[in-house]
């Protein structure tokens, strides 16, 4: 199948076409139409050479298959995100926590309320 489309439609395609163009200008039509085939076989068979050239070994490597944008489904990508393990908080993470706390006007706690007229925390950092 190319693009959908099967031999069915593509026979209709071309039986409509041959009756529009008429049988005049059918050959020259059809020599131009396999000209250009021509050409974008030959355009697309010098990019896939000129890519494996500079790609080298690693070409052969590349499962091109996965970087086919049929394949990219929107709720498959958020579903694994969402399943994937919550990063671990690293020390540099940790520190800019203290950070944070040390600048506030009382300690950052997790789900405190704040009171009409008490300042919030302030983070110097933040813009």
């Amino acid at each position: 199948m190319f693009f959908g489309l099967t031999i069915e439609k593509l026979l209709v395609i071309g039986v409509i076409a041959a009756l529009l163009i008429g049988p005049d200008r059918l050959p020259r039509y059809a020599e131009t139409l396999a000209h250009w085939t021509t050409r974008a076989r030959d355009y697309l068979r010098s990019a896939r050479t000129r890519v494996k050239e500079e790609m080298g070994d690693e070409f052969d490597d590349v499962d091109w298959r996965t970087l086919d944008p049929r394949r990219y489904d929107p709720r498959r990508i958020i579903r694994e995100a969402l399943l994937d393990d919550a990063p671990v908080p690293t020390v540099r993470a940790a520190a800019a926590g203290a950070a944070i706390a040390s600048t506030a006007s009382e300690p950052l706690r997790p789900g405190a309320s704040f009171r009409p007229g008490d300042p919030p925390p302030f983070d110097s950092e933040a813009t």
